[in-house]
Parts: C-alpha cells; sequence; structure tokens
C-alpha cells in the first residue's frame, strides 16, 4: 500500500513525500482510513511505529476540508486538541503537524510548563487550528480566560498510558468538561493496560479497536542483550562498552534524576560527552541537550523515563537501560526509542544482582527470554547479595527470591532518607562561598547541631564512628516552642559506643553529648542509591531502628533471594 491509497489531500501528500515516505507502516495503514471516516478510535501500537503520523496525517486533511478563512476581527479558533504527557512530545508532536502541514493554511501552537506564559498567551491570541498540550500548562491558561475549547472538532490522547502513569487522570478529566460533547476522539497508547481500556470506555463512542502487533510486545528489529554486573561496576561497564563497540549516540535510561545526573559526570570524566535529561533541566537546557544529541555533539543523552517521553530521533542506534525499570511497560517505551519506523537497534540492560527480579518479570511480560553476555571482569563480586533499592524516600524489591522483612524493608527506607539528607546537606555546603577574613568554618562542637541541620532522634550514626547529636529539640521550622528530649543510648555494637542525651530550647535547636566512638570493624561507604543490609548492620542492626530501648541488636539481616552471584540471569549463566 502507498500513501497515494489512503486518498489524503495532495498539499499533504507532497509533505509526506518530501520526508522520503512512500509506505505506510501498520498502524498508519489502519488508523487513517478509519478517522477519516470519523471514527472514535483506541489504538495500540509499538513506540517507533509511526503512532504520531497515524493521527497527524488524517487531522490535517479533516481540517483542510472544513477550512474557512476567519472573518476579519476574529481569530481562528481551536478545532483540534492534542494531549500529550509530557514538553518533549507536545513538542514533537507540534513538529510532525508543522512538517506535514506545510502546504496548508492551518496554524499549530505548543502550550507546556517550564517556560513562559506570555509567548504562548500570544499566539493563542492570533487564533490556531491545532492546539498540542500538557494537561497543565493547559487547565492554567483556560481558567485565566485566555484559551476557549468549546469548538474543539478533533480530541487527540498521545501516550495515555504514561498520562495514567503520571497522575493526569485528574487533569484529564477536566479538560474533557470544557470540551464540546459532539468530538471526534483518537486515543493513542504504546501499550494496552486494563486501565486504558477503562478510560476509553468513557471517553470513546463505539470506537474501532486497533492492535497491529500482539500487546506488550517489543520491536523484533531491535536486538535486545543482558550483561549482568556487579553493583558497583555499572558505570564502567558502560564506559567499556561504549568504547569497545565506538558508539556515537546512545540513549541511557536510569531511574531517578541524581543518577542521571551522577552517570553522565561520569561518563564526562572517562572521555564520553554526555549530557543529563530530566524534569530538573529547565526547558533551555532540556532542548539544547536534545538538540547536541541529534546533531553528535553528544554522544551519551542520559535520561530518566518521564523525560525521555517525546524523544524522536531517527535512525537511533543503541538504548541503555543503566538501571532496569521496576515497571514492565517503561522497559517496552525505553527500547522502542530505537528501532523506529523499520529501522534496526539495539537495546542493552545492565542487570545487578539488585534488578534480576525486575528483568525476569519484564522477560515474562513481553514473553520472551532475552540473550545473555558476560563480561568476567564486571561481575558481581563473590558473596555480593540483592539488597533494596532505594528510590529517593522509599525503598523497593528488586532482586530474585523472597523479599526480606518488612522490619528490614523499613530500616533500609529510613537509612535512605537519612543518607538523601547528608547528600542534600553536603551538596549545599559545598556551594556555599566561603569568605577568606572568617577562615574555614568551624566543625561543630558537642551539643550544638549545625545552623538550618534538620535532625531527627533517632538517626543512625555517621559512617565515620562519631555518633550524632543524641538530639533533642524540634526541627528548626517547627512552630512547636517546647523543645524535645533525646536521651538514645547507643549500646550494643561495638563499633559505635557511648551515649547520647540532649534537651531542646526555645528556638528548636537541640543539644547532646556526643559519644565516644568504639573499635569497630572496617568501615564502608554504601553506594548513594542503595542501602545495604549489611551497612545497615554495620549501623547498629534492624533492632536498633525498631525499638528505641536502647539496645542496639545483632546487625542487619542478610539480602534475600539466596543468589550465587557467579550464577547469574536466573540459572542460566554457568
Amino acid at each position: 500500500m502507498t500513501f497515494e491509497e489512503l486518498k489524503l489531500a495532495p498539499a499533504i501528500l507532497d509533505a509526506v513525500r518530501e520526508q522520503g515516505y512512500e509506505h505506510p507502516t501498520p498502524i498508519q495503514a489502519e488508523a487513517i482510513p478509519a478517522v477519516l471516516e470519523g471514527h472514535d478510535l483506541l489504538a495500540g501500537a509499538q513506540t517507533g511505529t509511526g503512532k504520531t503520523a497515524a493521527f497527524t496525517l488524517p487531522l490535517l486533511h479533516r481540517l483542510q476540508d472544513g477550512w474557512e478563512a476567519p472573518k476579519r476581527g476574529q481569530s481562528r479558533p481551536v478545532r483540534a486538541l492534542v494531549l500529550a504527557p509530557t514538553r518533549e512530545l507536545a513538542a514533537q508532536v507540534e513538529e510532525s503537524v508543522k512538517t506535514y502541514g506545510k502546504h496548508l493554511k492551518l496554524k499549530s501552537a505548543a502550550i507546556f510548563g517550564g517556560v513562559g506564559m506570555n509567548p504562548q498567551i500570544e499566539k493563542i491570541s492570533k487564533g490556531v487550528d491545532i492546539l498540542v498540550a500538557t494537561p497543565g500548562r493547559l487547565l492554567d491558561l483556560a481558567d485565566q480566560g485566555h484559551l476557549d475549547l468549546s469548538q474543539v472538532q478533533v480530541l487527540v490522547l498521545d501516550e495515555a498510558d504514561r498520562m495514567l502513569d503520571m497522575g493526569f487522570i485528574h487533569d484529564v478529566k477536566k479538560v474533557l468538561r470544557l470540551l464540546p460533547q459532539s468530538k471526534q476522539s483518537l486515543l493513542f497508547s504504546a501499550t494496552f493496560s486494563d486501565e486504558i481500556k477503562e478510560l476509553a470506555n468513557g471517553l470513546l463512542r463505539s470506537p474501532k479497536h486497533i492492535q497491529v502487533t500482539p500487546p506488550n510486545t517489543t520491536v523484533q528489529r531491535i536486538k535486545q542483550t543482558i550483561h549482568p554486573v556487579g553493583r558497583g561496576k555499572k558505570k564502567a561497564l558502560l564506559v567499556h562498552i561504549i568504547e569497545q563497540h565506538k558508539w556515537s549516540q546512545v540513549l541511557v535510561f536510569t531511574r531517578t534524576k541524581f543518577g542521571a545526573n551522577n552517570v553522565a559526570e561520569y561518563l564526562n570524566k572517562h572521555g564520553v560527552t554526555a549530557m543529563a535529561l530530566h524534569g530538573n533541566k529547565s526547558q533551555t537546557a532540556r532542548t539544547q541537550a536534545l538538540a547536541g544529541f541529534k546533531t553528535g555533539e553528544i554522544r551519551a543523552l542520559v535520561a530518566t523515563d518521564i523525560a525521555a517521553r517525546g524523544i524522536d530521533i531517527d535512525d537511533l542506534p543503541h538504548v541503555v537501560n543503566y538501571e532496569i525499570p521496576n515497571v514492565c511497560e517503561d522497559y517496552v517505551d525505553r527500547i522502542g526509542r530505537t528501532g523506529r519506523a523499520g529501522a534496526e537497534g539495539e537495546a542493552v540492560s545492565l542487570v545487578s544482582l539488585d534488578e534480576e527480579g525486575f528483568m525476569m518479570a519484564i522477560e515474562k511480560f513481553t514473553k520472551q527470554q532475552i540473550a545473555v553476555q558476560i563480561f568476567p571482569e564486571f561481575m558481581p563480586e563473590p558473596g555480593e547479595k540483592a539488597e533494596p533499592i532505594a528510590m529517593g524516600r522509599q525503598t523497593i524489591w528488586g532482586g530474585a527470591g523472597k523479599p526480606p522483612s518488612r522490619e528490614v524493608m523499613a530500616a533500609a527506607a529510613k537509612a535512605a532518607r537519612q543518607e538523601m539528607m547528608e547528600r542534600i546537606r553536603d551538596k549545599k555546603g559545598s556551594d556555599r562561598p566561603q569568605k577568606s577574613a572568617k577562615g574555614p568554618r568551624p566543625q561543630s562542637q558537642p551539643g550544638a547541631s549545625a545552623q538550618g541541620e534538620e535532625l531527627d532522634d533517632s538517626q543512625p550514626p555517621r559512617q565515620d564512628g562519631q555518633h550524632r547529636p543524641g538530639n533533642g529539640g524540634q526541627r528548626r521550622n517547627n512552630n512547636n516552642r517546647r523543645g524535645g528530649r533525646g536521651g538514645q543510648e547507643g549500646r550494643g555494637n561495638p563499633q559505635f559506643g557511648g551515649q547520647g542525651q540532649g534537651q531542646g530550647q526555645r528556638q528548636g535547636q537541640g543539644q547532646g553529648q556526643r559519644g565516644n566512638a568504639g573499635q569497630g570493624g572496617q568501615q564502608r561507604q554504601p553506594d548513594p542509591l542503595r542501602t545495604g543490609i549489611d551497612a545497615l548492620g554495620e549501623r547498629g542492626g534492624r533492632n536498633r531502628f525498631r525499638n528505641n530501648n536502647g539496645r542496639g541488636g545483632n546487625g542487619g539481616s542478610q539480602g534475600g533471594g539466596g543468589i550465587d552471584p557467579l550464577r547469574t540471569s536466573y540459572g542460566r549463566i554457568k
């Protein structure tokens, strides 16, 4: 089949040919006729199969057929609305609208957060036919009276699965109340789930269902490989793979924003130009990062899942799952960044013992067994075991086998929060300029807390063997004028001796007596994105966190799973 057989307007066909396309993809061949006939649509296809053009081309055709020049003094009403979950996806969809509608008289605009409102308001006031928007900014402009959606004829929900994952369902429902009842609705999604079907039932009227490939599968042209790796060797293995294969363009996925920054910094230090892409970056920085990656100035783009939505790069050859996602659908979307529009691609997953359970679930979800390739020098160390994974203020279990007890997970989460706060304080301390007249900042004296530092009355001691102040006191931003009383003992672990006592002051600052450190074994610093069960044992054991009766316990519980570190990937490596 060719695009001419789809009976699109000649001006649209000219734009398609200028992009080098002659034959529609399967999703385009089925969706375009259905949209042209006016049907509501529920379409599922893998990322990279041409979903954007599948609704953009018929949308342009329908609006051009009914286009009338606005009367003098009147602006164009919004006749088509495309909702996207992220800024990058919204910008990419609007770029496609401009590309395929370049020979038409239709006008389009993209509005999203992270940038100023005034240019967007000015553009809307001049009139647009097709509006591509993220739900939050759209509602902001509508609430301020800058936007009228009462004449929308076609609504498109793109990446509807991600809309639900990001919690936009309530915003989407608010937007729907601003639209007329008589409209054509199109729902496109990379993956199908029961939640998507439930959303469709309330939105679509007798829709046509299109599923061009089996649900929850990956593109067959993508070569997928698993590399087992030790917990502390991932960054070194990533550099090794990039340099060994001489990759010039690779998209690397991490689980957190901190992880993205950390990996990008490591790559730059080892000769691989890289930049991080995540929600904390300004829109300008994100746009520059994408532009540099597309032109080849940046070899590696390190991104989180949300920020990567909408990344549409022709012939992107390589994707690396630096950290395995705990949501199987995210794996499908990640590797769908490569192998787009029939091209071939390669997806590599670096799997530590902490993530084997995630990888097993992904193989079951995608109904495949992924090939394993071993680099002996990067394998887990003898005795290494699965540990809970810290994600901000929570921990999750991704290892194979039975997860540890609830108490151990709670202790791991508490230690993870403390490590995160220490990391934030260290960053603030390094960013604070020092005045030479005052000299170096003195060490905190026993019984006094550092200014602005938030202390928890049951904080574990520092890794350097020194007790924290015994507490005391409310946090500095607490309005309660009564100080707290600390008094937690540190017995039970020979590494940390002494006692801590404290009494809060009216201002909420605690005072305490710092205990003397006892003799202990060799200390180690856990990975900042992990909370080691062994490290918890060094800190006094899980019983120390479970009760405050002053007894330290016998050390933390071991990580679950019972996995031989040299038989990773579920017994297939021997």
